[in-house]
């Protein structure tokens, strides 16, 4: 399984998501 990064980029805050195996983990 690879990484899946998601970005959400908004206007008050951003989030960086990392996807590892089945686990999300937030940054």
């Amino acid at each position: 399984m690879g990484k899946i990064i998601g970005i959400d980029l908004g206007t008050t805050n951003s989030c960086v998501s990392v996807m590892e195996g089945n686990e999300p983990v937030v940054i």
